[in-house]
């Protein structure tokens, strides 16, 4: 195993400090992943590239985790990251009528993000609250119970504060 770390030419402040933290080695990708998730809000390709460099891994294997774990992301997510929950509890009590519903009033689809970045859409297959089914989340905060109306309402909500 080497002990040397490897010196960043990055541009940017955050990853060449990322780099330096870490040892270039395979079993830290998911952890920087983690890191660059967490920094920029989504993984962009340029630092998958500087990733893949530092690692000396193939970019196509990086790639590979970023699109297999729903954690990751490879465009940025809205202000406001929106996840209805489509598992099977939600499903039966009406969450495709929420996630149909936020599609129209958004104007987006499932993975994508309004142009004024304000909203993003996703769907997840369990939150764990099947007994408040169905659940809508709004940057983490769980909405039970939930309904067309309760969506709107938390909307529009959300479009007054701004």
């Amino acid at each position: 195993m080497e002990d040397k770390k490897k010196e960043c030419k990055c541009k940017d402040k955050f990853l060449d400090e990322l780099f330096k933290t870490y040892l270039p080695i395979k079993d830290n990708l998911i952890q920087m992943l983690n890191e660059i998730q967490e920094h920029y809000g989504y993984v962009p390709m340029d630092v998958q590239q500087q990733l893949s460099e530092f690692l000396n891994m193939p970019m196509a294997e990086i790639y590979g985790v970023v699109t297999f774990y729903s954690r990751f992301s490879l465009k940025p997510k809205g202000k406001y990251s929106i996840s209805v929950c489509l598992g099977t509890a939600c499903y039966v009590k009406g969450a495709q009528k929420i996630m149909d519903r936020l599609q129209e009033r958004l104007k987006i689809n499932e993975g994508e993000t309004t142009e004024d970045g304000k909203y993003s859409i996703e769907a997840q297959r369990c939150v764990g609250a099947c007994g408040l089914a169905p659940v809508f989340t709004i940057n983490g905060k769980v909405y039970g119970k939930a309904t067309v109306k309760m969506l709107d309402q938390v909307l529009d909500e959300l479009d007054a504060e701004n």
